[in-house]
């Protein structure tokens, strides 16, 4: 897959929750050479299982056929609503890269705790797989995971698209929307 084009599309998917019922997502579409192209918002359940249904709903809700890619902020999101790439990836017909930012044991343990019993949701997280470390242009690191394209691919791309720190750009202006309308949500706007 070329994703080196200046023209190349992907759609960020970040979050932003705080206690309560609804967690913010925002989709963005954003151009390689960083020129926002769209985005739209919608809200899942903190501690539900329709993430991946919210992000379906964003691309759905953009009606675009010139995206190339989509990025997640990670695929456990809104207080264990986890997000299933594979899913993402087979009903959008694009490449899913899933980006995370620290190293962890995982949380297979923290969800047994939260949802006794839920052995659906832990089987979704199972699913996930393992994350593969990238070595950024600054010497950072993050942890990806990908469907529909190979790792290295989506590391490539995942270092060409991150320019400070080690959140990639398209997510980083995701997360920033979704943060602004929760709040305005929030305050009754």
């Amino acid at each position: 897959m070329n994703l080196g084009k200046p023209g190349t599309r992907v759609l960020a998917v970040a979050e932003s929750f705080s206690p309560g019922e609804n967690s913010t997502l925002a989709g963005l579409v954003m151009r390689k050479d960083l020129r926002t192209d769209g985005f739209a918002v919608t809200r899942v359940a903190v501690g539900g299982t329709d993430a991946t249904d919210g992000v379906i709903r964003l691309f759905h809700e953009l009606d675009r056929r010139d995206i190339n890619v989509v990025m997640l902020s990670g695929a456990v999101i809104a207080w264990f609503n986890v997000i299933d790439p594979e899913t993402v990836c087979k009903v959008t017909g694009l490449p899913v890269i899933c980006v995370t930012y620290e190293d962890s044991e995982g949380l297979a343990s923290h969800i047994m705790y939260h949802f006794p019993g839920d052995a659906a949701r832990l089987a979704a997280y199972e699913r996930l797989g393992e994350r593969t470390p990238v070595v950024l242009r600054n010497g950072l690191t993050l942890f990806v995971r990908s469907w529909g394209m190979p790792v290295r691919d989506a590391a490539t791309f995942c270092r060409q698209m991150t320019y400070d720190g080690r959140v990639p750009e398209p997510v980083r202006v995701a997360r920033l929307i979704a943060r602004g309308v929760m709040r305005s949500w929030n305050a009754g706007i």
